[in-house]
């Protein structure tokens, strides 16, 4: 199954796009060389995610995770606990989601 994200034209140098995913919503950002997709929900307690001075925070509670590992900086989201990146692969321009190839 392959689903196209966006268009890597679309995806800011800075920050995160945020694009429609079945009926919910991920980030969409630049990560060094890589492009990376992850779900727009906080951990803790599923509250959405804003993009901030290189972090996203909770809009709900503060909790804060890195861009770069997905891993829990601050707040209370559970030590350990990561985004949940999406599978994806750019091809023609565009960054797809792809499952089970």
């Amino acid at each position: 199954m392959k689903h196209e994200i966006c268009k890597i034209a679309d995806i800011p140098q800075i920050g995160s796009l945020i694009a429609p995913f079945f009926g919910r919503e991920v980030h969409v950002w630049r990560s060094a060389e890589r492009i990376r997709a992850a779900a727009n929900v906080c951990l803790h307690f599923g509250g959405p995610l804003d993009c901030k001075d290189g972090v996203f925070v909770c809009q709900w509670h503060g909790a804060k995770f890195d861009m770069a590992s997905g891993e829990r900086l601050d707040g209370p989201a559970p030590k350990g606990a990561r985004l949940m990146f999406l599978s994806t692969r750019v091809e023609d321009g565009a960054l797809n989601y792809v499952w089970g190839e």
